[in-house]
């Protein structure tokens, strides 16, 4: 995996500055990585939190703490070649209980961070890896044992194939005609259950998800036009932010922005997310995900939002290289099931009961 992330995934180089980030859980893939970067040439460190540090952040920080930016952190963005950020959470729930504000605030701080980072990556003087190493946490969310969450994780980065880089390498050639055929197109049309939703991607570029920012991957994306969204849209699958559950969420646009929405469960927060900033109403990415040798919903963005046969949508931050220019704190991805559903471009129908026609 180690070997994967530093040569296929981050594109890392000789004399490249590298931050490897993750939890103390997380040692042994960060010690692989921090191996193989040293064995590519490059200079890396390496970053760990710890099990409570967040909690202890939400519980004692006081507000002007909330909404401070680091100094450090922006001085890491504005100067590192590589980072590879590796999920290993303790405890997918540890944020339950903190004050939605308090989160919402805290992501708002961050913005500017955040705002480096996209703005470098679009640039290409920034090279961003987001991977997972299994963890307990993580494999009781998925239901399944830590082994069969070990087999599902490494089977989804094809790491069980005699030579990874050459299967990523075709996955992103075969994701090459769909970005190929949706570039050049106007409108889409997404229709499914209680779903009827429009909206503009001409003049947006549509990119070609294989493994490189996110790792696995296994999708394409683009950012629609900021105030042409139109109609309704409910996700069929839990949207899961800051380790908080939504359930059954139904948002209904106008001229872009969200104006009506709810969930069954966790309908205060959405709220709350929703209030962060003007472009948390806003649609930041459209996306469809390819890889249909990931069949099961794990509560995990990484991989359930690249589940073939789905559809999601972002709200708030656009990625700047598919020419969406909304600008937000949040980027919260939101999934649809859609086998029984269809996506027409400029009225030619090319994705039907979550197959591409093409």
């Amino acid at each position: 995996m180690a070997q994967v992330l530093c040569e296929y995934s981050s594109k890392m180089k000789e004399n490249d500055k590298v931050l490897i980030v993750g939890t103390t859980l997380a040692v042994p893939l960060v010690e692989a990585v921090y191996r193989d970067s040293l064995i590519q040439g490059a200079h890396p460190e390496i970053s760990l939190s710890t099990g409570n540090q967040e909690n202890l952040f939400f519980e004692y920080a006081k507000d002007h703490q909330v909404e401070f930016a680091s100094p450090f952190k922006k001085y890491y963005m504005e100067n590192l070649d590589v980072i590879i950020s590796i999920v290993a959470d303790y405890n997918s729930r540890h944020l339950t209980n903190v004050n939605p504000e308090r989160i919402a605030k805290r992501s708002k701080a961050q913005e500017e961070i955040y705002s480096i980072i996209s703005r470098r990556a679009h640039e290409g003087s920034l090279n961003w890896t987001l991977t997972l190493y299994p963890t307990h946490a993580l494999a009781q969310e998925a239901s399944m044992s830590l082994l069969e969450y070990e087999d599902f994780v490494y089977g989804a980065c094809l790491l069980n194939t005699p030579d990874p880089i050459a299967q990523w390498k075709k996955l992103s050639s075969d994701q090459e005609r769909f970005v190929e055929y949706l570039n050049g197109k106007s409108e889409l049309h997404i229709t499914g259950e209680d779903t009827d939703l429009r909206m503009i991607i001409k003049g947006r570029t549509w990119i070609n998800s294989d493994g490189h920012r996110n790792f696995p991957s296994g999708e394409v994306f683009t950012g629609p036009v900021e105030d042409s969204a139109e109609g309704v849209i409910r996700f069929t699958f839990p949207g899961i932010y800051h380790g908080k559950e939504v359930e059954d969420i139904t948002l209904t646009f106008e001229k872009g922005q969200v104006v009506k929405a709810s969930a069954k469960k966790g309908d205060s927060f959405l709220q709350e997310m929703l209030a962060v900033d003007e472009g948390a109403r806003k649609v930041g990415e459209i996306a469809l995900g390819t890889n249909y040798g990931i069949t099961t919903f794990t509560k995990n963005i990484l991989f359930d939002e690249k589940i073939g046969g789905t559809l999601h949508l972002a709200l708030g931050r656009s990625i700047p290289d598919s020419g969406g220019q909304n600008s937000s704190a949040i980027h919260w991805d939101l999934i649809k099931d859609m086998k029984d559903g269809s996506v027409t471009a400029d009225g030619e129908l090319f994705y039907e009961n979550g197959k591409f026609l093409i």
